[in-house]
């Protein structure tokens, strides 16, 4: 892997890795790439989040990537969460993905977290595949969502913005 160098994405590079997020999330337009990835990339956020990038050396353009960011999980402590990971590459999208793969482990051990937690959404069997062989399990919870129009969004380190209401207790 030595001809794959690994790189922080920078402010000015978000628009050239369109593309290849569009390989993760087909749906995703170009303002709300644009507003996520400088919302991971702004300075404030140093080293709490960010974007992963590979490329070959001797190429401008990256061919694979990740976003993650630090959270604090009640059982692990710190913990690197990663997802919307992208492995395209013409010559070996295995090398590319295993390079990502074990910049998850170097990132972890850089910000000092206790695990990885790596969230591979559906339609990527590759990248599952990827992470299995180096060592990431099931974790063993069954993500839930709810969609809400108009909720609020959350920071880069997963903390909600507004605070959910407490329900009361019920009258008997």
């Amino acid at each position: 892997m030595a001809d794959l160098i690994i790189e922080l994405l920078t402010r000015e590079q978000i628009r050239s890795v369109y593309p290849l997020i569009r390989e993760a999330v087909a749906t995703i337009d170009l303002a709300t790439w644009l507003r996520f990835a400088r919302h991971l990339t702004g300075p404030r956020r140093a080293g709490q989040c960010g974007i992963v990038t590979v490329r070959r050396d001797g190429r401008t353009f990256p061919c694979g990537l990740f976003c993650y960011r630090v959270e604090d999980d009640l059982k692990l402590g710190k913990v690197l969460t990663a997802d919307h990971f992208v492995a395209v590459d013409l010559l070996d999208p295995g090398a590319v993905l295993a390079a990502l793969v074990e910049e998850l482990d170097v990132l972890a051990k850089r910000l000092g977290c206790e695990a990885v937690r790596s969230l591979v959404h559906g339609g990527a069997p590759t990248i599952a595949g990827g992470l299995y062989a180096a060592g990431h399990r099931p974790e063993g919870a069954t993500p839930l969502l709810k969609k809400m129009l108009g909720g609020s969004r959350s920071d880069c380190a997963g903390s909600p913005r507004a605070t959910p209401p407490v329900p009361s207790p019920a009258a008997g």
